[in-house]
């Protein structure tokens, strides 16, 4: 595994452990897999990469037994493999991690990893000894959780540190990751990377799916390429470049290394914060946001940038001053954000942006309805021609307004959401992690529409853990460390390495880095 062996090794050449052949896979209006094939090899990770849409995670549900082929083969170790269930898949030795969580919030971390295979005491479920398995798990894995703790408390760090315990609880053979780092700081990562190198072994093998370039490059042996639901190619990690993989994803240049032009403060201040506190975290947090700019916000996980944005929402119970346009607003929950021009897209899309079983129509009007209804009663004729106008701005690539929203890839999502704040007419976009979970090809959609939005006069405040995207967004960087801000980077000023120092400078980097329980 390269991982292991480190770069420029030849990848495993062994025999075959999971072979995919043919696989076609169609839902009403959308043919999402056609004619895909896919071969693992024992003791190798394979990165499975292409733009969102492209049929990495159906291919996987297929495998894990949420879906079932329409034509093609598959085979394990040589055996045809047919799963009409996640249990039967886990028990024929595939284990999945989602790129979303499948948990119960309101149980357990322990009872959450062991849901269905609860060890039992005359008839009962044994809870000291369900306990003492999760956290002899958490031992062996190096996981720093509670197995008591409830699973709602934990951060979407720690959630996904569950994810990836309970899938290695299982005796697996196959080990799928679908994006197992979007919600991981560096540390945590690493401790990913570490589990992986012990669970490959000339047995076994992981289909690893990730957007970051950089940890395909380190931890895979092989590449395969999907794009629009049909195989493209497979790669030798070792030597290949990143532009070839982008190449073959997308099948257009992508631009990288662009930055902002350097921005003026003097035009007019939009927001004003001053003395932003919570009584958890913030400590007298103070920034301009000024007319058509970008503000990016860097730090540490744990730094404070997201409760930054709950509190200025009135999302969270805050002490300090807001002035909107000089003159002060009183922000006491998300409504009255609204009503001041303020918009707010999560960093979790799905729990907080969108009504993931309603249509597209239904999400783009969402936050409109109240200011469109009449007599209690939503416009359908309004709602239809928004959404469709939106759809087609944004570029959003849905077979019509009426599908439903959990269907469309994570990118098209977010476009979705911020087409929801761009009908509102917001001036003022508080965007949280806009491209987590998002390919590069989408990303860079996301970063034109963002950038156009600016240039229209919108004022924007984009948090990010990705510091490339900061710097390639921002016109100025607010950098935060302990709930503080250490210090604002104008654009020329801005680098990688000056936002790390001001990011640990309070010497927190330890702590902040150390636990996945609250963010």
């Amino acid at each position: 595994m390269a991982a292991t062996t480190g770069a420029g090794t030849t990848p495993p050449s062994g025999p075959t452990l999971l072979q995919v052949e043919g696989i076609t896979k169609t839902f009403p209006g959308v043919k999402a897999l056609d004619d895909v094939r896919l071969d693992l090899r024992h003791g190798e990770v394979l990165a499975l990469v292409g733009e969102n849409g492209a049929g990495k995670s159906t291919l996987m549900k297929l495998l894990s037994g949420i879906y079932q082929p329409d034509v093609g083969t598959m085979e394990l170790d040589g055996e045809p493999l047919h799963v009409s269930s996640t249990r039967e898949a886990n028990e024929r030795g595939i284990s999945i991690i989602h790129q979303e969580f499948h948990l119960m919030p309101d149980l357990s971390v322990a009872q959450n990893i062991y849901a269905g295979r609860e060890p039992r005491r005359l008839g009962f479920i044994d809870d000291r000894e369900l306990v003492r398995r999760a956290d002899a798990l958490f031992r062996r894995l190096e996981i720093p959780l509670d197995p008591r703790q409830q699973v709602s408390q934990l951060s979407v760090a720690g959630q996904q540190m569950v994810e990836i315990a309970k899938a290695l609880s299982f005796d697996a053979k196959v080990l799928i990751m679908d994006e197992p780092t979007a919600a991981l700081n560096d540390t945590e990562v690493r401790t990913l990377f570490r589990l992986i190198e012990g669970f490959v072994s000339p047995t076994t093998g992981v289909i690893y799916i990730s957007h970051r370039m950089d940890e395909i490059k380190e931890i895979s042996d092989r590449i395969t390429v999907l794009r629009d639901g049909q195989y493209i190619d497979t790669l030798d990690t070792p030597g290949t470049e990143v532009g070839d993989v982008i190449s073959r994803m997308v099948g257009r240049a992508i631009k990288t290394d662009v930055r902002p032009s350097a921005s003026g403060t003097d035009r007019p201040v939009v927001l004003s914060v001053r003395g932003l506190s919570t009584r958890k975290l913030l400590k007298d947090v103070s920034f301009d946001l000024h007319e058509g700019e970008i503000l990016g916000f860097a730090g540490l996980m744990g730094a404070g940038r997201t409760e930054v944005a709950r509190a200025v929402v009135g999302a969270d119970r805050s002490t300090g001053r807001l002035e909107v346009r000089g003159r002060t607003a009183r922000v006491r929950n998300p409504a009255e954000a609204v009503r001041h021009g303020i918009g707010y897209l999560s960093e979790d899309r799905k729990r907080y942006g969108l009504l993931v079983d309603q249509d597209v129509t239904a999400n783009v009007a969402l936050a409109s309805v109240g200011r469109e209804s009449r007599a209690g009663f939503v416009r359908d004729a309004w709602s239809r021609r928004v959404a469709a106008e939106m759809v087609e701005r944004l570029g959003v690539k849905t077979p019509s307004v009426r599908q439903r929203v959990k269907n469309l890839s994570g990118g098209n999502q977010q476009k979705v959401v911020l087409a929801k704040w761009l009908v509102r007419d917001c001036d003022v976009l508080i965007v949280d992690e806009p491209t987590r979970g998002i390919d590069v090809g989408a990303k860079e959609e996301i970063y034109e529409l963002l950038e156009s939005l600016a240039a229209q006069g919108k004022s924007i405040v984009m948090i990010s853990s990705e510091l490339p995207e900061v710097l390639r967004l921002s016109d100025r960087v607010v950098v935060m460390c302990e709930g503080r801000v250490t210090g604002v980077l104008d654009n020329a000023d801005a680098t990688q390495q000056n936002i790390m120092e001001l990011a640990t400078q309070f010497g927190g980097a330890e702590h902040l880095l150390a636990t996945t329980g609250a963010a």
